[in-house]
């Protein structure tokens, strides 16, 4: 809750700071295109999800970049939303993260973890007969 207010009060002193740099205007004008930048990344959220899910689903991707790419991009866009420059600037530096992730990843080799899922081979032992043993018994004929 501490970090709720001091989040709240260091949001307030920055906005009205640069609010007073730049004029009442231009800071409408600020917190109207981010919160268009953020519900323009929600819009296109869900094509994004489908697409980490199927480079999840073939493995080209691992559970904490599918993490990244998705519950980073949506806190950022809500951030976006959130009126204030704060918000704003960590939204920025979220979105950087990301993007600059996705080139690192791009560029970086790729290490092959494929697993084998067929059935064990046994090495096979030479002095062992397999047979099957035919009874005498005329009941079981």
């Amino acid at each position: 809750m501490i970090y709720f207010f001091l989040y709240f009060f260091l949001e307030v002193i920055l906005t009205s700071a640069v609010a007073s740099k730049i004029g009442g205007l231009m800071m409408f004008a600020e917190i109207m295109v981010s919160g268009l930048i953020g519900l323009v990344i929600i819009v296109n959220f869900r094509t994004t999800l489908v697409v980490n899910l199927m480079e999840l689903k073939e493995r080209r991707l691992s559970a904490n970049g599918f993490y990244q790419r998705n519950v980073l991009a949506l806190l950022s866009a809500l951030l976006f939303i959130v009126p204030g420059i704060l918000s704003d600037t960590i939204a920025l530096l979220l979105q950087i993260s990301l993007f600059f992730g996705l080139i690192i990843n791009h560029f970086r080799p790729k290490i092959a973890e494929e697993k084998s899922y067929s059935t064990p081979t046994y090495s096979k032992d030479d002095h062992v007969i397999d047979a099957e043993i035919i009874s005498d018994t005329p009941s079981l004929r």
